[in-house]
């Protein structure tokens, strides 16, 4: 794997632009003290203002391109991604940490996604309704926003802004891209890739800032619409300056979810499902399971087949076929989960299996499988990391009331073939993805994706073409004769 460091720009209104502030760098998790993976100048609040302003200069220019032509660009995207494909993942397991399988099925999503949009451009552009004279026609048409604030995370450094950024673009709005500072080589990658496709100067603008300048870009008024995936005091600081001014927002914020695991599950195959949604990516998703609650006769024989399964997880550098997770994204993160364990330790949980690590610089953390109860602070708030909780329930009414005492309504797994179960589970389980004998994580790019609760804001889903983050407005238009006709 190269050990090449980049030297990163921001993209404004077509250029490839040197930041006019401080100097900061992304490095390997796995090699903290080797050589950085990228350092650049970080931009500063005037070049994103400038940003801005090349967003608004090229929107109508870029709405009158029209959505077919879009869709042409967001689809040789796709391609060029795909040719790219290894080179992006190596990059993303060099920058993120997380194991080049996990990075090759990131960069195959986002290819995906890509495609998806872009075939959602020959889709219906409105709808007529019938009008109450007959010399008179009714009908909507979709309009772009104005120019959209995207705001992106690190553990998905290229999936996760297609989510957002393919949409924006297709309906015809420009887009202004703050991203993680963990993760700003990945995002240049996947800019430069964009504009190779197509896309002109102004329309797509990526600024490699520090999180506090997020807020100066959602202030500015000329942003219509904003974006956001990220922490929960993060979310709520964005709600509240982007509804005061009436822009729209979408938002995705985290989650804490539960599998329920009832006596008639197939405990083995169960087993293997929950290690993958709580381990893998090193437990750095949003909808990794936290919690895992046991239903009756099923705590025990669930108990007994996930702690050897734990205890065998191989943790390494993420580019090692051997290893089946990485470290996490930086040292911090290590420190705040090991922080979580030993208080969830110190108010009464018990560690019950644990992995090795690495004798290795690196920020490691050791997968962790606690047993406890609703009196540790572990069981509702979020640790961002491979440590999920086992809990008891005596019985569907318990465990329903356990799964759903957090402030998240993100995702939620139910391992049984009971109908009557999934019904009721479907029915009270707070949760905007619910999945039946499947882990909590992943969802279809076709399907509208999000939470309820502090998982997400009450606003438009992610994803689907229809409802992604609807970066639209909608026209109704009456047409009617003036004199009739001969």
């Amino acid at each position: 794997m190269s050990t090449e460091t980049l030297q990163l720009r921001n993209l404004i209104n077509g250029d490839w632009t040197l930041g006019a502030g401080r100097e900061a760098h992304s490095i390997d998790p796995a090699d903290p003290s080797g050589p950085a993976v990228a350092t650049y100048p970080t931009a500063t609040a005037a070049q994103i203002d400038v940003a801005t302003n090349a967003a608004v200069a090229a929107g109508r220019t870029w709405d009158k391109t029209g959505i077919l032509a879009r869709g042409a660009i967001l689809r040789r995207a796709a391609e060029i991604l795909a040719s790219r494909a290894e080179e992006i993942a190596v990059l993303m397991t060099r920058e993120h940490g997380k194991t080049l399988k996990d990075s090759r099925i990131e960069v195959a999503g986002t290819v995906e996604t890509l495609h998806y949009h872009a075939g959602a451009a020959r889709r219906p552009n409105g709808a007529t309704f019938p009008a109450t004279h007959p010399e008179e026609v009714v009908r909507t048409v979709r309009r772009p926003l104005g120019p959209v604030a995207v705001i992106t995370p690190w553990n998905f450094p290229v999936m996760i802004p297609a989510w957002k950024i393919a949409p924006a673009l297709l309906w015809g709005n420009t887009v202004v891209w703050k991203a993680a500072s963990d993760t700003p080589a990945c995002a240049v990658a996947f800019a430069e890739i964009l504009v190779e496709a197509g896309v002109p100067a102004g329309v797509l603008n990526l600024v490699l800032a520090p999180g506090p300048l997020g807020t100066h870009l959602v202030e500015n008024p000329a942003i219509a619409a904003v974006t956001f995936t990220g922490s929960v005091p993060v979310g709520e600081h964005i709600r509240g300056i982007v509804t005061g001014r009436g822009a729209r927002l979408q938002m995705e914020l985290g989650g804490h979810n539960p599998a329920l695991v009832f006596p008639d599950a197939d405990i083995e195959s169960t087993a293997d499902l929950i290690i993958a949604a709580s381990a893998n990516s090193t437990g750095q998703k949003c909808t990794a399971i936290r919690r895992i609650i046991a239903v009756g006769d099923a705590y025990d024989a669930l108990r007994e087949a996930l702690i050897p399964r734990f205890e065998a997880l191989r943790v390494g550098p993420g580019q090692s076929v051997e290893s089946d997770l990485g470290p996490v994204v930086n040292a911090r993160a290590a420190d705040e989960i090991s922080a979580a364990i030993d208080r969830a330790v110190a108010e009464g949980a018990e560690v019950i299996a644990q992995a090795s690590v690495p004798d290795s610089e690196g920020c490691w953390v050791p997968p962790t499988l606690l047993e406890g109860n609703r009196n540790q602070a572990i069981s509702r708030e979020e640790v961002f990391g491979p440590v999920p909780l086992l809990m008891r329930a005596g019985d569907l009414d318990s465990a329903l009331e356990i799964a759903n005492d957090t402030d998240f309504g993100l995702t939620a797994s139910v391992f049984t073939d009971d109908e009557r179960i999934v019904r009721r589970c479907l029915e009270d389980l707070t949760a905007g993805l619910i999945k039946v004998n499947s882990p909590n994580t992943g969802s279809e790019i076709h399907a509208p994706f999000g939470g309820l609760a502090a998982s997400s804001f009450p606003a438009p889903r992610e994803q689907a073409s229809d409802s992604a983050a609807e970066f639209f407005s909608i026209t109704k238009a009456a047409y009617h004769r003036l004199s009739p006709q001969a």
